[in-house]
């Protein structure tokens, strides 16, 4: 597989930790919160907050949580106010690189995802430098453990899905983003695991990238994770699977 999904599939294993320091939780809350000011409260009339509920499942956050992340979102409880902003810059070697925010202070978070560019050996660009590099995905992550390729392939595909590929111990189905949600309750519905489900922003073509600066690389997508403001950050690198096992 490449480097690129095989990153993906490591980030989905490093999630279930984060689980446990509660960090996860702030990002879905935050997200919950946009969502539900943007479409209202109700996710039956909302599939921003109905994808951004699936995701608190899937990280097992509590409940609570959720209702007052909601409330905050509509306006029922006073919270915190964030707009979402995407920065986008290259890394070393020159792969594309996307950074996602939530943020309630955008001065600050455009000063510390450009210190950490600059700092990682890489910069930050104009807006759209590197966006038209990617497509918007629905990407489903489902346990390999158990599940049969060919019944796999045959539900998903019935469900408007656009490609089925093994990935290490996944297997990663790509749908088009009106079709993630579709696409997910069919797999569920005959008793496949989903790890996860997302919108996401999937490469075009990658950038194989090697030595000092495969590790700059990586080095720079784990300190732009590290920033309280961001949510998701994408890039087109290759890498070796030496190094990325290392990483892991």
């Amino acid at each position: 597989m490449s480097g690129h999904s095989k990153w993906h599939n490591i980030r989905l294993k490093k999630a279930k930790m984060d689980v446990q320091r509660g960090k996860i939780f702030t990002r879905v809350a935050r997200e919950i919160i946009i969502a539900a000011k943007a479409g209202g409260g109700n996710p039956e009339a909302n599939p921003r907050l109905r994808a951004a509920l699936q995701k608190g499942r899937e990280v097992g956050m509590p409940h609570d949580n959720i209702k007052r992340a909601i409330q905050r979102g509509t306006g029922e409880l006073e919270g915190v106010s964030y707009e979402e902003v995407t920065y986008e810059g290259y890394g070393p070697g020159g792969v594309a690189v996307l950074v996602e925010c939530l943020t309630d202070n955008r001065k600050r978070a455009v000063g510390e995802v450009r210190a950490t560019f600059t700092h990682s050996g890489g910069n930050l660009g104009e807006t759209g430098c590197v966006s038209y590099m990617f497509d918007q995905k629905g990407v489903i992550m489902v346990a390999a453990a158990g599940t049969e390729e060919d019944a796999l392939l045959e539900v998903a595909l019935e469900a408007g899905a656009e490609d089925v590929k093994a990935e290490g111990d996944m297997y990663e189905v790509t749908t088009a983003p009106g079709d993630l949600e579709a696409a997910r309750e069919a797999l569920e519905g005959k008793g496949m695991a989903v790890e996860s489900s997302d919108v996401a922003m999937v490469p075009k073509t990658t950038v194989t990238v090697q030595g000092k600066e495969a590790e700059q690389v990586l080095r720079l997508m784990e300190n732009l994770e590290e920033l309280d403001d961001v949510q998701k950050v994408y890039a087109n690198f290759d890498i070796p699977d030496s190094l990325l096992e290392q990483a892991a």
